[in-house]
């Protein structure tokens, strides 16, 4: 009976382990989708594009609170920065008074089909409760942040 236990609570380790390790992930995308937000907000002028991004921006800041709130439940410790993620971040900025407020607000939808992607395609690494919290809140918002950004880059194509 006890090596049942051991066994138990040792799958309970690792899939704590692999839910807080695709949480950080989760998180850090979300916090370079709030820093892209940011700079794409100062690529454009149009006022309509502004508030609807900002409300984009404020659904990602509310999911970086989800997530952190969640590792800290799990005992982990939330990502201070964006990390690799971040890259992306920069690359709209670097690029947005180059490219132009369409190419940058492409490459931003971009950005959110690839969380998307990443949301439905790591969910399986989550335990039940971070499961949960992901298929209740995050992923809803995520498929709304994405379908508000295609409509927008629909809209000026």
């Amino acid at each position: 009976m006890a090596q049942l236990n051991l066994a138990d609570t040792l799958d309970d380790d690792m899939n704590r382990s692999d839910s807080l390790e695709q949480l950080q992930s989760f998180c850090r995308g979300e916090m370079s989708a709030v820093e892209t937000y940011g700079q794409a907000i100062e690529a454009t002028n149009d006022t309509q594009i502004i508030a609807q991004l900002r409300r984009n921006q404020a659904s990602h800041e509310r999911r970086v609170q989800l997530l952190r709130a969640r590792i800290r439940e799990l005992g982990g410790d939330p990502p201070e920065s964006s990390g690799p993620w971040g890259t992306f971040a920069k690359a709209v900025e670097g690029t947005a008074s180059v490219i132009g407020e369409v190419s940058a607000l492409s490459m931003l939808e971009e950005g959110e089909a690839h969380g998307l992607s990443d949301y439905r395609s790591d969910f399986s690494k989550l335990d039940l409760e971070s499961q949960r919290l992901v298929a209740d809140q995050i992923l809803p918002e995520q498929i709304q942040t994405h379908c508000v950004l295609a409509s927008i880059t629909r809209s000026l194509s």
